[in-house]
């Protein structure tokens, strides 16, 4: 089905599965509406994007679906989290994600032919019209959170909780999805510096609003990627139940901290496909862009000779293929300079390229990358290290699946008509 299909067709598919009163609170409209539309009354532009959102999923999902599980993915970014549970037989029925180069990476490797619609900023969209989902995903951003005393709000007339405390943060639109949809589970992926953000203040609010505004069972633990990838990357997963599931973070698996860079570099040996963007030629060379220019070499040893001279840490980091890298960061375009590839002593050391950047973070070769060099290095420095959500859903999903099957014993279904 087309995901640009006119509202009165999806309304008119759509009426020959639930009845009048069904379609109308599907939509939140009264009766008397849908019938004016179904005379010819022109839909409101407002609501055009209401009535795909939540239409589109429901009359796009195969009749033989045998999907385990539902999710949405948030803050999507080029899609890391969502490949983790998909493998694991999740099936996406909503997406966000504001950044125009991101989403292009996001379509090239997910395409919209599964009904639902990638959607833009997330602060736009109303929470009714997020399809329901066992699963709610998303590396969120930090943003600072203002935390004020409750007595103090109530003593003022203004409101609190999560209404309050983390109005005008990103992690706020979280909090009112879940409030309104009521997930079975959810993960949340951040930096490990949320767990220090205002001397811990901004974390324990995140916490208080999960469990106390929200109701949730909720866990959290600190993972480095380097057990999955040869790169030292500290990040928080924060990981909820609407019910007691019984979840263990003693049930994950984390390889021994072994791997080296050999793994992810080119081996440049006619071992490997070349792919034209980054190498080339019958043992598919590096190709010689990716070498720092002598001016950037000369800067980058002048600035970490000061730094050094000043009993500071500060100066780049070369590694070679028996190395452990640094964090892949977003602003590895500028200058590569926290991950340089030694090219031996007499020649100047290169950034890594794209595809390489893409096997630090885990993901696959068939990955397609269709952005440029610099958003591409912006992207991968801002996603998630694939394995180690891998993880996380392997010991996640089961309990899942539990509450889904309990919750199905509990409903009984619905006539359609």
């Amino acid at each position: 089905m087309n995901a640009e299909m006119c509202p009165m067709e999806l309304l008119r598919q759509a009426r020959t599965r639930y009845s009048q009163k069904q379609l109308a609170a599907l939509l939140e409209v009264n009766e008397s509406t849908l019938r004016r539309w179904k005379v010819g009354e022109d839909i409101p532009s407002y609501r055009v994007d209401s009535i795909r959102q939540r239409l589109l999923p429901l009359l796009t999902a195969p009749a033989n679906d045998d999907s385990a599980f539902t999710f949405i993915d948030l803050f999507a970014g080029i899609g890391g989290i969502r490949l983790g549970f998909e493998e694991l037989g999740g099936r996406c029925v909503f997406t966000s994600e504001w950044n125009t180069f991101a989403q292009k990476t996001y379509l090239a490797n997910f395409p919209q032919d599964d009904g639902h619609l990638l959607v833009g900023d997330i602060t736009q969209v109303d929470a009714a019209d997020v399809p329901d989902h066992d699963v709610l995903l998303g590396g969120f951003p930090c943003q600072p959170f203002s935390i004020a005393g409750v007595s103090k709000k109530n003593a003022l007339g203004r409101p609190h909780g999560f209404e309050d405390t983390t109005q005008g943060t990103l992690f706020y639109d979280v909090a009112r999805i879940i409030a309104a949809k009521r997930p079975k589970a959810f993960l949340l992926e951040n930096v490990k510096n949320l767990l220090s953000h205002d001397r811990g203040n901004t974390f324990a609010t995140i916490l208080r609003v999960l469990r106390e505004e929200l109701g949730y069972e909720v866990h959290h633990r600190l993972i480095d990627g380097r057990h999955f990838v040869p790169q030292h990357r500290e990040r928080i997963i924060i990981v909820g139940f609407r019910d007691s599931a019984g979840f263990d973070w003693d049930d994950l698996r984390l390889p021994e901290a072994d791997k080296r860079m050999a793994a992810i570099l080119h081996p440049q040996d006619g071992s490997e496909l070349v792919e034209s963007r980054w190498t080339g030629g019958p043992r598919g060379k590096i190709d010689d862009k990716y070498t720092l220019t002598p001016k950037l070499w000369a800067y980058l040893q002048s600035y970490a000779a000061k730094h050094k001279a000043a009993g500071n840490g500060f100066g780049f980091g070369l590694v070679n293929g028996n190395s452990v890298s640094r964090t892949l960061s977003a602003r590895y375009y500028k200058d590569g300079s926290e991950i340089l590839v030694s090219q031996g002593p007499r020649k100047r050391p290169r950034r890594l390229t794209p595809r390489e950047c893409a096997r630090l973070m885990g993901f696959p070769d068939s990955f397609q990358i269709p952005v440029s060099d610099t958003q591409a290095y912006k992207q991968f420095g801002n996603s998630v290290v694939v394995p180690v959500i891998q993880e996380v859903a392997r010991i996640m999903v089961p309990r899942v699946m539990e509450l889904v099957m309990r919750e199905q014993k509990e409903q009984t279904a619905l006539p359609l008509n």
